[in-house]
Parts: C-alpha cells; structure tokens; sequence
C-alpha cells in the first residue's frame, strides 16, 4: 500500500470581487479559482520526491493538502491507509502530529529552548500516556544522533549555524516516526554549501528508508532526490525519474575542496 495516495484531488477557492459586495448581481461577481484541478499523485515508503512547478502551479496548495493543513475540494487522499478527506480537526491533529514530520525554510525553532528541547517538543503533543520524560529525552537524543547533532544537544539556536539549525528541525521533524518528511523550500536561507550538506542528510536518511517529499523550485536540488513531480496550471503534467541523480556529499567534498584552493590563490 502506497504511503501517499492521491485520487483526482481538487481544490477550488470562491474569491470575491469588489464589485460584488453590491447587492447586486452578486453570484456573477464571484470568481472560482482552480487551484488544483484533478491530481492523482502516490508515493511508495522510502521514495524521495521533489515536487516542482512555477508560480501559481498549484504546488503549494498540494503541499498545505500533503501536510493536511488543508482539504481537498474533491478527490480523496489516503496517508499511511488513513482517510483524511472527511476527517475531523481532531483526526487532522492527530495525522499532523503523527504521521507527517514538517520542515520548513526559516527552521521555526523556539529561541529560548535547547536543541534537544526543541526535538522533544513534538512528543509532548502525543497523547501517548507511556512516553515519560525519560523516553521523551531518550528518543530526542536519538533522533539528533541520526542528524550528527549528538554535540550539540544543550546549545540554543542562536549558538548554531544555520545548517546546523535545520539539522535541529530534521530531528525534530523525524523523532516521531512518520510516515513521511513533508520539507518545504528546505535550503532556501542557507548558503551553497550548507544546502548541500542538508540535502546530503536528506540522502542519508532516505537511504535509512525515511521517505521524502520535497517542495523546491529549483531543479539544482531536485537532482539529489530519485523522482521529480511537476506541476503547471493546478494539473501533475510530469512525473520523472531522476536518470542522472547527484550525490549531495560528493558534491560537498568538491565545493570544499574550490573553497580552499580559492582561499590559497587569494
């Protein structure tokens, strides 16, 4: 069974136009915008996609509907063999929470707490009545080990690089074990080297067999993952696999090498 499974997903938004706040003739003043128009989309575990498209594509209402932030208009869409078309703001909660670990690109880390606070923080909303303060911190310390933060656990964001704070969002994103990464222009305040030491991670995890769907519109980091989906008009009008995938961590050991062969010459 598909992690991801997308049937003819739709998503329309009635807008209003100024004119129509008249009594008059209001129903002809209402436009419908068609975000997405009839996506059948599916993802098997341990894939890594990126998800691509240009403005006003329809990608970022697909990942609001990914991620359940938001509901389809028609189609349906199974995550991890969960309904979530017709789920209640409870069940979407728990989905959230449970089943989709979010990266975003400003990291979205809470300034006044811990790495390793940070990363438990997911495991505080879990309702689950057997994960104490111990097991809470022992799947914290885990989850920052697989993003090679283990020294870095009790530093503030403040202390730590930007990659090394996206690093902290990985775990934090991963530490429930979900069914997939939902990762959101992952790289984009982050210099040439620290993207790809990101997407090198992401490799490294995908290996792991963590599956990942990234949202980026830069084809220079889509060759790091295995499939490309695009999108143009609210339709999936490509669905690719990456014949001539890069390595992330090849790439990096090359871009440090320049840099200091660069730095020689200066």
């Amino acid at each position: 069974m598909p992690v991801i499974e997308m049937r003819g997903i739709k998503r329309e938004y009635r807008m209003e136009t100024k004119s129509s706040k008249s009594k008059k003739n209001k129903a002809a003043d209402v436009v419908i915008v068609r975000a997405l128009r009839g996506v059948d989309f599916f993802a098997e575990e341990g894939e890594f996609i990126s998800v691509m498209g240009p403005s006003g594509s329809g990608k970022s209402t697909m990942m609001n509907i990914l991620g359940c932030l938001d509901k389809p208009s028609g189609g349906t869409y199974s995550l991890d063999g969960i309904e979530t078309s017709s789920s209640d703001s409870d069940t979407f909660a728990y989905i959230r929470n449970i089943k989709i670990g979010f990266v975003f690109q400003s990291f979205n880390l809470l300034a006044r707490t811990t790495a390793l606070e940070n990363v438990e923080l997911p495991l505080f909303y879990r309702r689950d009545k057997t994960m104490d303060n111990v097991k809470r911190k022992e799947a914290a310390i885990k989850a920052l080990k697989e993003v090679g933060l283990e020294g870095r656990m009790d530093h503030f964001p403040s202390q730590l690089s930007g990659g090394q704070q996206q690093r902290v969002a990985i775990a934090r994103a991963m530490v429930n074990d979900p069914a997939f990464i939902l990762a959101d222009e992952p790289t984009g305040n982050l210099d040439t080297g620290m993207t790809l030491e990101i997407m090198g991670l992401f490799q490294q995890l995908n290996k792991l067999g963590k599956t990942i769907i990234m949202v980026t519109h830069e084809p220079e980091l889509a060759v790091y993952t295995k499939r490309i989906i695009t999108l143009r008009d609210g339709m999936l009008v490509s669905d690719k696999t990456v014949e001539d995938r890069r390595n992330a961590q090849d790439d990096l050991a090359q871009w440090n090498k320049e840099h200091v062969l660069l730095a020689d010459s200066a």
